[in-house]
């Protein structure tokens, strides 16, 4: 099968509709482990519930490099998108049960969307010996991953849960191992496509904003649900102010082995812990609409205090990674909100969302005031 390359970037160089419908389905695997992890409330369930979130990313980072190169919409290439997005959606309905019945049926379908990708990959430029060589050196980390999968299948509890992590760590390792070289990137499309994903994480957290306030629409249940909207919007204003700028600045301004490095390691893996850190916001915001009046459980205030934390602690290690500088107001409302962890098991719901809305919006609050100048050269640079 012979696949069409990406064209070279342009300032119309965009993600393309099929890309974007090719998310939709990652937004369902993102309430499905949100889902996960709010009905099995413990530290096991947890554990359980980012690993499959991060073996759900790794194959949606590795279509956003894939679809990066070749061009989505044309030929072959389309079914084939069409049959990853069936075995995502196959996969993403297993997940709920994905450590026990239908365990199988998880491995079987991550399985097809992990190969197709190869397969696509191995259908472009025959020419193109870096590229190739590049698939090649991913493949046996892929290979190993998704048979550790089959494996974990056939086990179940602690034995079960570790296969998965050692699944998880080949992918991870597998492409930091084999390097960067041979990989071809479009910058501004790459960077716009991660930056869609936090939307839909984002996104996925109104859901389940809206999905914890449908039963008793209580003044505390009102108060709450914008009190999460607030949050929300500030882990938005986070990213999309002046962050999601200057990285994609950066990553154009990088080139060769050094931009595809930075690619990955800014966007393949430190993406990873923003969204996860936003999915972790939306497990205990739903519990927080469950029960306003009541403290949350340990597993829930780690989930809406640390989820909040983690996605800071991404944009601290991101800007270090990118510009090489440390951000120390986010690093410390990070840890102001780990300290808080222990107060919101004694607290009401409501109250440590009220908490935890205020470090969020006063630290925009501080970082938009006191960073005006900057902010404004940032944003309005031609």
């Amino acid at each position: 099968m012979t696949v069409q390359a990406r064209p070279r970037e342009s300032a119309e160089e965009r993600v393309t509709p099929l890309e974007l419908f090719f998310d939709l389905i990652f937004v369902f695997a993102i309430t499905q482990v949100t889902g996960l992890i709010v009905d099995k409330p413990t530290w096991g369930g947890l554990a359980e519930g980012l690993l499959v979130l991060g073996v759900l990313w790794w194959a949606w980072a590795a279509y956003a490099w894939l679809t990066n190169t070749i061009n989505p919409e044309e030929g072959a290439v389309r079914l084939a998108m069409f049959g990853a997005m069936g075995a995502m959606l196959i996969a993403s309905l297993a997940v709920p049960d994905v450590f026990g019945d239908d365990a199988i049926v998880f491995a079987c379908a991550y399985a097809v969307v992990r190969i197709a990708h190869l397969v696509l990959y191995a259908g472009a430029d025959r020419a193109d010996r870096d590229l190739l060589g590049a698939v090649a050196r991913m493949t046996p980390g892929t290979v190993v991953s998704v048979s550790l999968l089959f494996v974990a299948a056939a086990l179940d509890g602690k034995l079960q849960v570790t296969v998965w992590a050692v699944a998880l760590l080949f992918d991870l390792l597998g492409v930091y191992v084999a390097g960067g070289k041979g990989w071809h990137l479009a910058p501004a499309h790459f960077a716009e496509r991660h930056a869609l994903i936090v939307i839909i994480a984002l996104g996925e957290s109104i859901v389940a904003l809206g999905l914890g306030a449908t039963t008793d629409l209580s003044a505390g249940v009102i108060v709450a649900a914008l009190l999460g909207l607030a949050i929300a919007g500030s882990l938005w204003w986070a990213y999309f102010d002046v962050v999601a700028i200057v990285a994609e600045r950066r990553l154009r301004e990088t080139s060769g082995d050094a931009q595809l490095r930075m690619a990955r390691d800014s966007y393949s893996y430190l993406h990873l812990p923003m969204v996860a850190g936003i999915v972790l916001f939306a497990v205990g915001e739903k519990k927080t609409l469950g029960a306003v009046g009541e403290p949350l459980k340990l597993i829930p205030a780690v989930a809406l205090c640390g989820g909040v934390a983690m996605y800071l602690v991404a944009h601290v290690l991101f800007r270090l990674r990118n510009v090489h500088t440390f951000n120390r107001h986010r690093s410390l409302v990070s840890v102001l909100l780990l300290a808080l962890i222990p107060a919101a098991v004694e607290l009401p719901a409501l109250a440590t969302l009220t908490l935890v809305a205020g470090l969020c919006v006063g630290l925009i609050a501080y970082e938009a005031i006191r960073f005006a100048e900057a902010r404004d050269r940032v944003r309005h640079a031609t």
